[in-house]
């Protein structure tokens, strides 16, 4: 084996990320905390290079490298340069949360950007080593970002919980691997898919399914796999729990499509059976148990595990199952990004908005920021015309058009069971009293405040302009 034989051009969006990834780490280790902004600057420039060398490798046709173990297409096009954009917006709006809260620290931007590096190998992988990786390095990242806050004891549990619950899911996912290599005798996804077709052991295949469909599912955050999301929510600071909840969603859907798709479509109709019965159970646990909290970051918990079920719905109608899965995982990441925003900018240094009743009179206070949420909560509820309305149509039509009426039916009624919980915080924001007289602290940075405002915007954009964000979606697939 030659050197040139490592055909590493796909790759170098993702060797420049770990240059900027060590410059920084480097570079902080000689900087005080009223120099931290550097770091925060190197990170956002840095993570916009990474994104122009990303635009600057893509070609219409997958390209392989080491050996056929990475893949730079379509989708994984798609989900990097989506998944920059948030960890950009991310860095811009938590910056003066992270001082108030006393962790303006480099592991901070370090740690995030390991966790980016990770979901980036999750999306670009095709052999079941390099997901793994992928995985790996994400989540040993998210385990140490969540317990950031050191003098926060339910940080410090939210994080053990995490790591607990996800060494249990990565073993599950490893044993999983293991009975796929012994029915298939290969771990690469494509020598996988054609070896599944003339396996001898095909039992030994569907146990190796149903131990990799568990893992998956625990990273999407769906039921029976779904605790661990609330109380990371609850528990990390609301920055951190923004970082959980928006670009790993979409790696963690393209890691299930890479999987499940790409390697063991053969087995569609035993996988299929599973997510049907899954992403049903996520949309009733999901919302019911929303229905049930009155803190919010504990209520966006179980709002994810229920937008999973509709992930996981989406993946068993096809091509364009996928498509609209891929949507879903766009949207609910924008939608999450503006409402955890909007609680990093109502929390200070002695003030933590942690309760739905802690956004009472919003508007009161600032009619525009209320607006935002507004906008936040109505999309994840479903209604026209905003990006939600038309991720979830999507979803339904993909069901429709595979026959799965009656899951049609099903998640629309779900999905109006949930809206209860969404109008609930609009209610809150527009018509209740706030509880104290004191000013509210709008604790974000001006360039955060111009950031959310757009974001916030692009619900309402995309959402009467909803056919750009799916072509992306459906060319993306296309070529894949």
């Amino acid at each position: 084996m030659n050197w040139t034989d490592l055909t590493i051009f796909p790759a170098a969006p993702d060797m420049v990320l770990t240059v900027v990834l060590f410059t920084v780490l480097l570079v902080d280790l000689w900087l005080n905390d009223r120099q931290r902004w550097i770091t925060c600057t190197l990170s956002v420039i840095g993570l916009i290079l990474t994104a122009a060398v990303q635009c600057l490798v893509w070609k219409e046709q997958p390209q392989y490298a080491f050996h056929d173990m990475f893949v730079l297409d379509g989708m994984a096009q798609l989900a990097k340069l989506c998944m920059y954009v948030l960890v950009i917006a991310l860095f811009i709006y938590s910056q003066t949360y992270l001082r108030a809260k006393h962790i303006y620290q480099g592991e901070f931007y370090t740690l995030t950007l390991f966790a980016l590096l990770g979901m980036n190998i999750m999306v670009s992988a095709s052999h079941f080593l390099t997901l793994y990786v992928g995985l790996e390095l994400l989540s040993l990242a998210l385990y140490a970002l969540i317990a950031l806050q050191r003098d926060s004891g339910r940080a410090s549990e939210a994080a053990l919980k995490y790591f607990v619950l996800g060494a249990l899911a990565s073993g599950l996912l490893l044993y999983g691997i293991s009975l796929i290599y012994g029915a298939t005798g290969t771990l690469q996804l494509q020598q996988v898919l054609a070896a599944s077709q003339e396996t001898t052991n095909p039992w030994l295949l569907k146990l190796g399914l149903v131990f990799i469909v568990a893992g998956i599912i625990f990273k999407l955050g769906g039921v029976p796999f779904h605790m661990w999301v609330p109380d990371v929510y609850q528990g990390a600071p609301t920055a951190v729990a923004a970082l959980v909840g928006t670009a790993p969603k979409i790696a963690a859907t393209v890691f299930a499509f890479r999987i499940l798709v790409y390697g063991l479509l053969t087995q569609w109709e035993s996988w299929r059976e599973v997510l049907l019965l899954l992403g049903i159970a996520s949309l009733f646990v999901g919302n019911l148990a929303a229905i049930m909290q009155t803190n919010i970051k504990r209520m966006l918990g179980f709002s994810t595990v229920a937008h999973m079920g509709f992930i996981m719905l989406a993946l068993l109608s096809g091509q364009s199952g996928c498509a609209a899965a891929m949507y879903y995982a766009i949207t609910y990441a924008l939608m999450a990004s503006v409402a955890f925003a909007i609680l990093v900018l109502l929390s200070g240094k002695d003030v933590e908005c942690q309760n739905i009743s802690d956004l009472a009179g919003l508007n009161q206070k600032n009619a525009w920021y209320a607006f935002l949420m507004l906008l936040a909560m109505f999309s994840m509820a479903g209604i026209p015309p905003l990006m939600g309305f038309y991720a979830k149509l999507a979803v339904i039509k993909a069901l429709l058009a595979s026959g799965y009426l009656w899951v049609s039916v099903y998640a629309v009624i779900m999905s109006l069971i949930g809206a209860f919980y969404y109008l609930r915080v609009v209610k809150t924001i527009y018509f209740d009293n706030p509880d104290s007289v004191a000013e509210p602290v709008f604790n974000m940075t001006f360039l955060g405040k111009i950031v959310l405002s757009v974001n916030g915007l692009l619900l309402l954009l995309w959402g009467i302009l909803p056919d750009g964000v799916m072509n992306w979606c459906v060319q993306a697939l296309l070529h894949s």
